[in-house]
């Protein structure tokens, strides 16, 4: 997919699509510009008036908890005023298309159109025909990407870890069908880290997967050797079109994260997880809820990379 959409002709942030295209300077402003908003989602400052007067519409057709939260969060840090709009009662289920609800929002005068939607390509879609004012930014699209996510990922491991050089990343579990592993390889790569690691079952990769820039690892043992970051996804069972398990219990017993795997990996490695997750099937509650686990700093650290991503797409820089 191309980047270009995603730039205006300064070359500054229009869209946020997807990571694909983005250049590794693009990204490192996404992260300092986020770094300068963490006071104020911890309320040391309460807001800043940089979208003051802009109105932001999250259109989630898909659920969602952590990402819709946090992005209506971060709108509201931004003074902006923002509408979440509950599609499973709007008029998309008396069977209006997604174009004419695109239209009439715009109608009403809005800025910025936050879009989850199950089918891939759904926010490049909107991107492409919404009136020339509008910012779209993709909050999760079918099996595609989680470009937010990704960043967030990103300043997590940067809050830690400081730098991304030296670093080997282990993404594990199910690849094929998670948007969230093809955002964060693609922006690890892009930041330039050492190695990116994909630990899963055979039945759970990508074809030719190795085109993504990654070395694949079938033994969790063997994969988690000199990891540095380890990132669990759970099944998306919601996704998968047919057995490719022989069941929960077994995929845990052969890929499931367990304290004595995580000493496998080196003493400092931290553990994430984009959530909702899954114990007992693809970690451990003592894994998930230990010293090494930054999950819930990974939720917090959502709420300043959509600020800076929504400021930036608005072309409204700076803290206050």
């Amino acid at each position: 997919m191309s980047s270009n959409l995603q730039l205006n002709p300064e070359g500054k942030l229009k869209h946020f699509l997807t990571i694909e295209g983005l250049d590794k300077n693009l990204l490192i402003e996404i992260l300092d510009l986020a770094e300068s908003f963490v006071g104020i989602t911890d309320h040391r400052i309460n807001k800043v008036p940089l979208l003051r007067g802009k109105s932001i519409v999250n259109l989630f057709f898909e659920n969602s908890t952590r990402t819709r939260s946090t992005f209506e969060l971060a709108a509201k840090r931004l003074s902006a005023d923002v509408l979440s709009m509950s599609i499973a009662t709007s008029s998309t289920s008396k069977g209006e298309s997604l174009l004419d609800t695109i239209r009439n929002l715009e109608a009403m005068y809005v800025d910025m159109f936050v879009v989850r939607h199950g089918i891939s390509g759904a926010a490049h879609f909107i991107a492409q025909h919404a009136a020339p004012h509008i910012s779209v930014i993709n909050a999760g699209d079918g099996q595609h990407a989680h470009p937010t996510q990704a960043m967030l990922d990103m300043f997590t491991i940067r809050q830690v870890k400081k730098e991304f050089s030296n670093l080997r990343v282990a993404i594990v579990g199910d690849i094929l069908h998670s948007r969230v592993a093809r955002s964060n390889i693609q922006a690890l790569n892009t930041l330039g880290v050492a190695e990116v690691r994909v630990i899963a079952p055979k039945t759970l990769l990508p074809a030719q997967v190795e085109t993504m820039g990654v070395t694949v690892s079938h033994n969790l043992a063997e994969g988690l050797k000199d990891i540095d970051v380890i990132i669990m996804l759970r099944l998306q069972k919601e996704r998968m079109s047919s057995a490719l398990l022989p069941s929960e219990n077994e995929y845990f017993k052969c890929f499931g994260l367990t304290e004595d795997r995580l000493k496998i990996a080196k003493p400092d490695a931290i553990v994430m997880h984009p959530g909702p997750i899954n114990r007992g099937v693809e970690i451990d509650s003592k894994v998930a809820d230990g010293p090494q686990s930054v999950i819930l700093r990974q939720v917090s650290n959502g709420i300043a990379i959509r600020m800076a991503i929504m400021a930036m797409a608005m072309q409204k820089q700076g803290a206050a």
